[in-house]
């Protein structure tokens, strides 16, 4: 996947964690953020990390850390401009950009793969993936051809929701099995972080 840049997104203010990185969480001895660079680093050519405020705190994880590109934390979609426009410039020959919320621990090894296969199978100009019947559009890749339209979008329109904007392109779905573990589930808030740990025993 040489010419597909991932981006992880780690940005937002976390309030339903109470504050503070929710990748930075322990979870079975490693924080979620080891356990997700471990499972997105093989499927990426170049990865970057998405964090708004000092980026010294992620400094153990050897990678370029990028603040939103939009102020005012304007969502995972500023997060995906971010993911671009750092790509043109330090991937360049990157021709998509994966991106990957930090807060889904059991995420999958293949998820890159499959949204690309996906997305080429159908002629599609984006791919996000699904479980269990939702659709998780912060996990999609992204051509950086668009780079400019997002830009414009954001900006201009005040677009914030990802299927707002990803509902004016061919966008098709890479679909995993929601069991035994749902492969997206997050953890959002406490209770998910104690759900995650009961999880992780149980595989």
């Amino acid at each position: 996947m040489s010419d597909i840049a991932g981006i992880l997104l780690a940005g937002g203010l976390s309030r339903r964690m109470g504050g503070g990185d929710k990748c930075l969480r322990v979870l079975g001895g490693e924080t979620i953020l080891a356990r997700i660079i471990r499972r997105v680093r093989p499927q990426v050519g170049a990865l970057v990390l998405n964090a708004n405020g000092d980026g010294a705190r992620f400094a153990d994880y050897g990678l370029p850390v990028r603040a939103d590109v939009v102020e005012g934390y304007a969502g995972p979609l500023a997060g995906v401009l971010t993911g671009m426009a750092w790509a043109k410039e330090a991937a360049p020959d990157c021709r998509w950009l994966a991106s990957f919320a930090c807060d889904a621990p059991f995420l999958p090894g293949d998820l890159v793969a499959r949204l690309r296969a996906e997305a080429e199978a159908v002629g599609a100009d984006l791919a996000c993936a699904a479980s269990g019947g939702r659709r998780h559009p912060v996990f999609g890749l992204w051509p950086l051809r668009l780079h400019d339209e997002l830009r414009r979008a954001i900006l201009d329109e005040g677009i914030r929701k990802v299927e707002d904007w990803t509902a004016r392109y061919k966008v098709a779905m890479a679909d995993f099995p929601a069991t035994p573990v749902d492969p997206f589930f997050n953890t959002n808030r406490p209770d998910d972080l104690a759900e995650a740990e009961r999880l992780l025993l149980a595989q």
